[in-house]
């Protein structure tokens, strides 16, 4: 069994001495009472949720699973799974960033980004059931109607109902101009809305039949009769398991339902649907064909929320990890016996074992930084009243999202083996709780959108097509870091540094951007490499801006030392990687010859 404790410190200082968030958000639309003590109350509430009643769940969950019966077509999940999600809807915490007219709270997101990781930490298999309902509401706020709002996303908001996306079938996986699921126009409802008849199969679909709620939300792509081919023809439609009448109660059962549940290497306590639609009633939400707008309204804030999972389990990984190597009494130190009354040296002793807890902290304390910017970024791109202000943000976001989820869920991959590895065959046995953050993390790479996706959106559309708009922000911000603390002696180690790899990753991607040019085949084989870059430099833009915030800050002596000895760390050990991407990238096709 693995412990948990919510680690509040970090995360205030990330947010409010790294961030800045406190001034920031009191001065966008609606955020006056946004102030640190109502965000220190609801972190402080989270840890209290996770630890108590999420944590205790995790391995317990994990080991019994998820049971499909085939006969009722219905999914029950795990013990304590019923009583967490009933404390967690009358916390309030299902509406918490949701406007206020649809029962939300409307507190900024990045307060959200904050409680989802305390969240994750906790149970992820667990909170994967409210955090599908997140990215519903919100392609739902954004593309849907009104009367779709008041009838499909309040009850979600509130907490009575949960939501889905039901995007990949069989034959499809990410590239979804492949799908073949049908809508045909059917008969209007009492209220004249048009009803459409959905049949078809998605794979895949997270939290798509459960026992924790009176209904499920799906929001799904499909191709309406005369839809153009591949991507330009899907649209999006809500179908709810329960028919909804006009006003708020639940109809007849939709002809939609769990055909199983899959077998998976993790995220057991995640009920992981083959969902089938057979005539399923269903509306349109948005323009026909214009599906895949609505698609990535989830897909972006869904993505960012993925980059959370990694950093959710690298932390508790890391946190039992480190109570293990200070326990754990096994040889002794190289240099001679550093406890000489006990019968071996703890394993802190140990230089490797240090490497492999410095790692874990730089990863997962960077990493914090990065989700935590990043999602206060679109709390100014949709709250700010300046409009170059909200343009901007919007562009940065955009540039790094990409980067938060695929750098930040593969550096998890990281973290948790090397928490099973200071483990031992130990971290190998179920019991010690080191295997399931292995299984669980292995997803996180994959669903909504593959590392290599990832990549390709990176330096496919933020740099090439968008002309590397958000990049020349962030660059930008970057150099004027360096600039303004270039005479500081407590940062000269990092910001010389800093400011080399900054230069040298704006050329690269302009060289690159030329090659790509001359022969597309090279942006594929870069991209994946050009991903790493990207994220190593930028979590050494945010270690730089760590310790500048410990240093004029007002944390404990030991706070502020152990942020400086883990930035030199990664400075010293962690961003000499990038020297071998940009090999790999200058490397180019032709080191990738085909393959018959």
């Amino acid at each position: 069994m693995t412990a948990y404790k919510a680690p509040l410190d970090d995360l205030r200082f990330a947010l409010f001495d790294v961030l800045n968030a406190e001034p920031t958000l009191t001065a966008l639309q609606g955020g006056e009472a946004h102030s640190r003590d109502l965000f220190d109350a609801v972190l402080e509430e989270a840890g209290r949720l996770s630890e108590q009643l999420l944590a205790p769940t995790n391995a317990p969950a994990d080991a019994e699973g998820c049971r499909y019966d085939k006969a009722s077509q219905t999914v029950t999940t795990p013990k304590g799974f019923k009583e967490a999600f009933k404390a967690f809807t009358e916390g309030g915490w299902t509406g918490l960033t949701n406007p206020e007219v649809y029962g939300g709270q409307a507190l900024p997101g990045v307060l959200g980004t904050a409680t989802t990781e305390i969240f994750q930490s906790g149970n992820l298999a667990w909170s994967l059931y409210p955090l599908l309902s997140e990215g519903a509401t919100h392609a739902m706020e954004q593309h849907g109607e009104e009367w779709q709002r008041q009838r499909f996303m309040k009850p979600i908001v509130e907490g009575r109902w949960t939501g889905t996306m039901c995007l990949t079938e069989p034959q499809a996986g990410s590239d979804l101009g492949l799908l073949k699921t049908r809508a045909e126009p059917g008969t209007a409802d009492a209220d004249g809305h048009s009803v459409y008849k959905l049949s078809g199969t998605k794979i895949f679909i997270s939290a798509g039949e459960h026992d924790l709620a009176e209904n499920i939300v799906h929001l799904v792509l499909a191709r309406l009769p005369d839809a153009p081919e591949g991507s330009r023809g899907i649209s999006m439609f809500i179908v709810p398991k329960f028919k909804v009448n006009a006003d708020g109660s639940l109809g007849a059962r939709n002809t939609v339902a769990a055909g199983a549940i899959e077998h998976k290497m993790g995220i057991h306590a995640c009920s992981t649907c083959v969902m089938n639609f057979d005539g399923a009633e269903g509306y349109l939400i948005g323009k026909p064909h214009k599906g895949l707008a609505a698609m990535f309204t989830m897909m972006n804030a869904a993505r960012l929320s993925v980059g959370v999972q990694g950093l959710a389990l690298a932390e508790r990984a890391l946190q039992n990890s480190l109570n293990y190597a200070r326990e754990r009494l096994q040889s002794r130190a190289l240099s001679g016996p550093k406890f000489p009354d006990k019968p071996a040296d703890n394993l802190l002793v140990q230089p490797d074992v240090r490497r492999m807890l410095l790692t874990q902290r730089a990863f997962v304390e960077g990493s914090r930084a990065l989700v935590l910017y990043t999602a206060l970024q679109t709390d100014i791109e949709h709250r700010a009243t300046d409009e170059a202000a909200r343009q901007q943000a919007g562009e940065l976001v955009a540039f790094l999202i990409p980067i938060a989820k695929g750098m930040t869920t593969e550096l998890a991959q990281e973290c948790t083996k090397e928490a099973l590895q200071i483990y031992g065959g130990h971290g190998y046995i179920a019991e010690n709780g080191m295997e399931q953050f292995v299984r669980d993390a292995r997803i996180i790479t994959l669903y909504e959108g593959t590392t290599g996706i990832q990549a390709a959106d990176l330096l496919g559309r933020k740099i090439l097509q968008l002309q590397g708009v958000g990049a020349k922000h962030f660059l930008q911000e970057i150099s004027a870091f360096c600039q303004q603390h270039s005479a500081d002696t407590a940062l000269r180690q990092l910001v010389g540094p800093l400011a080399v790899a900054t230069k040298e990753w704006s050329e690269l991607t302009l060289s690159l951007a030329q090659r790509v040019q001359a022969n597309p085949e090279e942006l594929g084989a870069a991209a994946t490499d050009y991903l790493y870059y990207s994220g190593y430099v930028t979590l050494a833009y945010l270690w730089a801006r760590s310790v500048a915030a410990a240093e004029a800050g007002n944390q404990p002596a030991a706070f502020k030392q152990a942020k400086r000895d883990t930035a030199a760390f990664y400075f010293a050990r962690i961003l000499p990687r990038t020297l071998a991407h940009k090999a790999a990238i200058e490397a180019g096709i032709g080191s990738l010859p085909a393959i018959d």
